[in-house]
């Protein structure tokens, strides 16, 4: 959700002291309590009973009755002002909203917060949205369109794979085009990314881009993510010194060179392109000493001159010209044909080319 924009014309904290103030002692207690209106944390059932000797279910009946005279009451309809001017700013973002971020585009204070709570859980159109599976605490003014946003944010990450990295941009248009026309040009970029964010199965990267919560690419957890992410950004090979020191100038996570390396080694994103220079695997690059590198390459393409090679291994590899001509003179691994051109033998060719076949 945006920065705040909104300053509210009413005192959230007055006007929920006028709201409870005609209740019982111990009713305006278990509210405030329960919703945090005098301190920032709020307080279970159970706390609240053993306090008073009473259990948790019948502090809630209390609750309950509290709640219900509130909205009997003359400072209830005076309040509808108030009512009303959150509900116009749920609405103008949309419609439906995940309570966190609702709250704290209102304001910064946890306690201001709580009370703009109490406010949505008395308030006569406000619909919450509990916690599930898929969805964060949320709450709606326009039911319409917030099954339609349910439905479109499922439909969403179902066609994700877990492997997707989408920059912002590129996961609200996928996400406009799963709400089929719905609200078309009132839903702007700002109310597309609250609404992406009601979700608990998509998330955003330290770098901001998007995919599955549960993926690895974006639910962050150590130097091997956090270098595929940087490798990702830069889309070359990188020595590992150089992902190191990225690591930890962008995500403030200090790398040590060694580490990353090792870290590298282990993972199967990478692919050792030359010395102490990774590639990322999705990007085409092999695996396997240079010998092994240039067998698989004339398996895909047949016997090849030398020249042919050396251009087609310096695509993959970061290696000097003569590296590649002594693995070329490997015996065990090639032959070279009457037109000069170089083969794999029959050995290699069982290895490499046959299996590729079967595959």
């Amino acid at each position: 959700m945006a920065k705040k924009k909104v300053k509210l014309s009413f005192k959230p904290q007055q006007s929920t002291k006028k709201l409870i103030k005609e209740l019982k002692d111990r009713e305006q207690y278990i509210i405030k309590n329960r919703y945090g209106l005098e301190k920032p944390e709020k307080r279970t059932l159970e706390s609240i009973g053993k306090e008073y000797g009473i259990t948790r279910e019948r502090v809630r009946q209390i609750q309950e009755a509290a709640l219900k005279a509130i909205k009997r009451s003359k400072t209830f309809e005076e309040a509808q002002k108030i009512f009303n001017e959150i509900e116009q700013i749920m609405h103008d973002l949309g419609g439906i909203v995940a309570e966190h971020h609702f709250l704290s585009y209102l304001s910064d204070d946890k306690l201001t917060q709580n009370h703009i709570h109490f406010h949505l859980v008395i308030g006569p159109r406000f619909k919450k949205h509990k916690e599930n599976d898929h969805f964060h605490t949320r709450w709606s003014v326009n039911h319409e369109i917030a099954e339609k946003v349910h439905n479109a944010l499922k439909r969403l990450h179902t066609n994700l794979s877990e492997e997707e990295i989408l920059a912002e941009e590129e996961m609200i248009l996928r996400f406009l085009d799963a709400l089929d026309g719905v609200e078309d040009g009132k839903i702007d970029e700002n109310i597309a990314k609250s609404f992406l964010k009601l979700s608990k199965q998509l998330k955003p990267n330290p770098l901001g881009d998007w995919g599955l919560a549960r993926s690895k690419n974006i639910s962050v957890r150590g130097v091997r993510d956090y270098a595929y992410l940087i490798m990702k950004k830069n889309g070359s090979p990188m020595h590992f010194r150089e992902v190191a020191e990225a690591i930890t100038k962008t995500f403030g996570k200090k790398a040590h060179p060694a580490t990353t390396h090792n870290e590298l080694i282990k993972d199967d994103r990478f692919v050792l392109v030359g010395r102490g220079m990774y590639g990322l695997r999705e990007w085409g690059y092999r695996e396997g000493v240079v010998k092994d590198v240039i067998a698989q390459i004339i398996c895909e393409k047949g016997p090849l001159t030398k020249q042919e090679i050396i251009e087609a291994v310096l695509k993959e590899r970061y290696l000097k010209e003569n590296t590649i001509i002594v693995n070329i003179s490997n015996k065990e691994y090639f032959k070279r044909l009457e037109d000069g051109r170089y083969d794999v033998t029959p050995k290699i060719r069982k290895k490499f080319c046959d299996k590729k076949k079967e595959k």
